[in-house]
């Protein structure tokens, strides 16, 4: 690849799923068709050393090696050769928040449960080694067990076993290590059964190791120099056991008796007695993993007990973890990167500053003026009217907020109401958005998070006790204006950082958090609101010292770090399988009680990214989405035919009825969920190539339905859950989904069904196609989600992340050059027309980079009879320019929206734009205009879109 000037913008990013399913060397085989399709960079889904099964890698182990599961590092090297051989980069998506706990691998974790505070990585993982709960100090709480601890015990399920001069423990297929200082519970049973070799060399050596054993330092040592000594004797007396044993099969064999009979017989519960005593001795606490929610003392990534935070603020811990990563950089192998979740980190904004610092130390080059060295996005869910802190240096999102601004823009929000009184009518009840995340955040900090809340209530309530003003308020009061305060919370998270005064949007979201809390809370005294308040503003008492001063700021720190989780597991993984007005819009970074964006509200978010963020990303499916592009096109789409679907769904509901169970006096499934189900099989129903749809569904396409329902009803937490299932709900809904699909001829749902499915997916084609078209000419870097070049009807993870068939996208492509518009259009449920207008567009930009990059954003206005249904705009830089003609709610025009059908509609070209040599970029016919005007019946002959340019 040629030498790049720093930073390298993409034109184009196309994200990959690494997994072993998805390999190096199969990503390598795509890089001629992903170059021909027009894409500048691969957007790489983590690909450092996870556990061998996952399907996401965003549980890593190792951030300094790679996932042997998706390739070698010679794989990898030969992946990156060939998109430098055509002239492509790489952004790669990296975690720096946490890590993956569940595989032995992670050898820092595995060391922390062998030696507890005294591990040299303990600080490199946020514990608490004093929780309230005395049981747990200087130990970790593992919540890993399938049941109560003594049942799996007694059970059997857990067996120490001893290999190479080590015991360990293992319980199913995890390996958890045991405490060197703790051999001694086993060694000392198996030195009586040496009792007849008392006079042999072995048998004294043996004593010798269990001397050593007494005179290991304590686990719970932090002194650095009794660490060291730690780590270097406990490994000596593993070789020695190591070297004994094989010098004298009497040891070994003494060993594996003692183990027999620490083991336990199950059946006979005083025998696991020893085997309890062993492991109560342990740096770690089994438990029942349902028990994390309120015990757990270690920070996660959300409410996953496999997933621990790492402490990435820490100089060691973040040079240990960006080791290779910028190894990579250096090489030219990374071109680009992807922050997850940066809202989990302790300082966001000093953590940007730092990486941008080390990307132009492993490029070799000068810090830009700009202090961005590198592409670097950040996944940043913005909410309402916030924006992506100025300061970060970033170059923007990752683009859940274009693809939920797009998305809006094709709703009809004439028809709020009516949708509204359909909604409310089926369910039987009405749904207050407000209200609704506001109980799902309690119920979250209730269920998952109860832990992670208590501790800041602790913590707030140490705070006040140092202040006279202050140490009245009790614990309890506290801790409720706490959880009360974050409830209200309208934003994932704040970002106050010592040393810096606090901004006006951190202060507005706070005080507007609290006042909303006061207002809910007439029976909490006020002041306690207001003391909070304050601590999270940096309002500290002025009699406050140096110490004092810190904790305070750890609280407000941490306060931070909770805040985010906690709106994610009650909005996005709760709420959003719950407001099912238009699912369409419950998506990551959605806010779904709003009805539709005007169009010139559009054109404001796209003033202000070309103004503020001209390269960050567009996205409109990723792997985090409930729904792909193409669904959500389709399921807004309802929108824009209200009275169909309010009799449509009576119809249904009465067709169905019969095949529903009654529960505790109950239907099953419940309204809402049977209103959810219609909407994901409009949006999901497969299309024949003449445009009709499939007359019945196959036995594969119901069981994914199946299994989205399964994950909708326990994410919503109403009649069932991932914690608590309710398995005969569960099964009435599943039982629900085949009957209503049954190919019989009796089933009178499909073909009633079916008729709506005709309307919606034609639709749907249209929506898809603009968003398309918007997403590849708004300010800002495209991202394809893989295989979405193509119509897609995928849904939430697994079915987003199934693998991708590229040889029928490349045959497609290679033949898209023969096909006319004629056939692209009549046979539009293909997908060609997708792909062609894709492929044309990104070449288009690969060719006229700095038009895209740096041009001018000038919004246009249609006028006459379907003004409103035309989304334009120009992008213009010198005399360079291109003009973009979008259909929205085209079934007020019809269907496919085209020449006449747009009457007598127009739009006018502003004077700065130049019309000599201009054309439809996509026909090259020439642009027929008077005095300025064009007609859109002129401008869409044959395709539903079009761009006009003069180069």
């Amino acid at each position: 690849m040629r030498k790049e000037n720093h930073p390298r913008i993409p034109t184009c990013t196309y994200r990959l799923q690494f997994n072993r399913w998805f390999t190096f060397a199969q990503a390598r085989e795509i890089v001629p068709y992903l170059h021909a399709l027009g894409v500048s960079d691969a957007y790489a889904s983590p690909y450092f050393q996870a556990g061998a099964e996952s399907l996401h890698g965003y549980d890593i182990t190792d951030h300094n090696k790679l996932n042997l599961a998706v390739g070698s590092r010679a794989d990898y090297d030969s992946w990156i050769a060939e998109l430098h051989a055509h002239s492509m980069g790489q952004v790669v998506d990296f975690v720096p928040n946490h890590v993956g706990i569940a595989e032995p691998l992670n050898q820092w974790w595995m060391d922390v449960l062998e030696n507890g505070p005294s591990s040299r990585y303990a600080p490199y993982f946020d514990i608490d080694w004093h929780p309230l709960k005395s049981d747990l100090r200087d130990k970790v709480l593992l919540p890993i067990l399938s049941d109560q601890y003594g049942r799996v015990l007694e059970r059997g399920e857990l067996r120490v076993h001893f290999e190479e001069g080590t015991f360990y423990l293992r319980y199913g297929d995890r390996r958890l290590p045991v405490a060197p200082g703790t051999y001694r519970y086993i060694l000392e049973i198996a030195i009586q059964n040496l009792a007849e070799h008392k006079d042999e060399d072995f048998y004294a050596e043996v004593q010798s190791i269990l001397t050593a054993l007494e005179y290991l330092p304590k686990r719970t040592e932090t002194d650095p120099k009794r660490i060291a000594e730690r780590i270097r004797e406990k490994e000596i007396i593993k070789r020695r056991l190591e070297r004994r044993c094989a010098e004298a099969p009497q040891v070994q064999q003494a060993i594996e008796k003692a183990l027999a009979r620490i083991n336990g017989e199950p059946g006979d519960p005083r025998s696991f007695d020893a085997l309890n005593e062993l492991l109560n001795a342990q740096s770690y606490r089994l438990a029942f993993w349902r028990v994390a929610a309120e015990e757990i003392n270690y920070r996660r990534f959300f409410d996953v007990n496999d997933l621990a935070a790492i402490r990435v603020e820490h100089p060691k811990v973040f040079d240990a973890v960006h080791r290779l990563l910028l190894e990579l950089m250096h090489t030219g192998a990374v071109t680009g990167l992807r922050i997850d979740h940066p809202d989990g980190l302790y300082l966001p904004r000093e953590y940007f500053e730092k990486l941008q610092q080390r990307c132009a130390k492993a490029l070799a080059i000068a810090l830009p003026q700009d202090g961005r060295a590198s592409y670097m996005v950040a996944e940043k869910i913005l909410t309402g009217a916030e924006t992506l802190r100025k300061d970060w240096l970033v170059h923007g999102t990752t683009g859940y907020d274009f693809a939920n601004q797009v998305m809006q823009l094709l709703v009809d929000s004439s028809a709020e109401t009516a949708i509204t009184k359909t909604f409310h009518r089926f369910i039987g009840h009405s749904l207050h958005f407000g209200h609704l995340v506001y109980a799902k955040k309690l119920q979250v900090m209730k269920l998952a998070l109860a832990n992670d809340v208590d501790v800041l209530g602790n913590m707030v309530d140490r705070l006040s006790e140092q202040n006279r003003w202050y140490r009245d308020f009790t614990l309890g009061a506290l801790a409720r204006a706490v959880r009360e305060t974050i409830a209200c919370f309208p934003v994932y998270r704040t970002y106050l950082a010592p040393g810096r005064p606090v901004s006006d949007e951190d202060r507005h979201v706070i005080e507007r958090a609290v006042t909303a809390a006061k207002r809910r809370n007439p029976g909490i005294e006020e002041s306690i609101f207001n003391f909070l308040r304050d601590v999270l503003l940096f309002r500290f008492p002025e009699n406050l010292d140096g110490e004092a001063r810190a904790a305070h700021t750890h609280f407000v720190l941490k306060f931070q770090q909770a805040t985010g989780p906690i709106m994610a597991k009650g909005l996005e993984d709760t709420v959003f399988y719950i407001y099912n007005r238009l699912a369409g819009l419950n998506e990551v970074g959605g806010e779904p009680q709003q009805f539709g964006l005007s169009i010139d509200a559009f054109h404001e978010r796209n003033l202000d990214r070309q103004r503020n963020w001209p390269a960050t990303l567009l996205a409109t499916s990723t792997h985090d989405t409930k729904r792909s592009e193409d669904v959500r096109a389709r399921m807004v789409a309802i929108s824009e035919m209200p009275e169909l679907w309010r009799r449509s769904l009576q119809r249904w509901r009465l067709a169905n009825r019969r095949w529903k169970r009654s529960i505790n006096d109950v239907e099953a499934p419940d309204g809402n969920e049977e209103y959810l189900l219609y909407q994901t099989l409009l949006g999901t129903w497969p299309v024949q190539p003449s445009g009709l749809p499939e007359e019945a569904a196959t036995a594969e396409y119901i069981e994914r339905i199946q299994t989205y329902m399964v994950k909708a009803l326990h994410e919503a937490k109403v009649n069932t859950s991932w914690i608590q299932p309710n398995e005969e709900w569960d099964a009435a809904m599943h039982d629900f989904t085949a009957k209503i699909l049954d190919s019989s001829t009796r089933n009178k749902f499909v073909p009633s069904f079916l008729s709506v499915v005709q309307e919606i997916a034609r639709l749907g084609a249209i929506n898809s196609l603009s968003q398309t078209l918007l997403k590849l000419t708004s300010p800002g870097v495209p991202d394809i989600y893989q295989g979405n070049e193509i119509w897609d009807y995928s849904l939430v993870d697994p079915d987003n992340r199934r693998p991708v068939d590229y040889r029928p996208r490349r045959e497609m492509l290679e033949a898209l050059s023969a096909s006319t518009f004629d056939d692209l259009m009549g046979n539009w449920p293909d997908g060609r027309i997708k792909m062609f207008l894709t492929q044309r567009l990104l070449r288009f930009r690969r060719e006229h980079v700095d038009l895209f990059q740096r041009g001018d954003y000038l919004p246009l206005v249609a006028t006459g009879t379907f003004a409103e249904c035309c989304v334009s705009f120009a992008r213009r830089l010198g005399d360079q320019w291109i003009v973009v003609i979008a259909p929205r709610l085209s079934s007020r025009i019809g269907f496919p929206p085209i020449a006449e059908r747009w009457k007598g509609t127009t739009l006018e070209f502003p004077e700065t734009l130049s019309l000599e040599h201009a054309h439809n970029l996509f026909t090259c016919r020439k642009l027929h205009h008077e005095s300025r005007r064009i007609s859109l019946a002129d401008a869409l002959p044959i395709l539903p879109f079009t761009v006009m340019t003069n180069l």
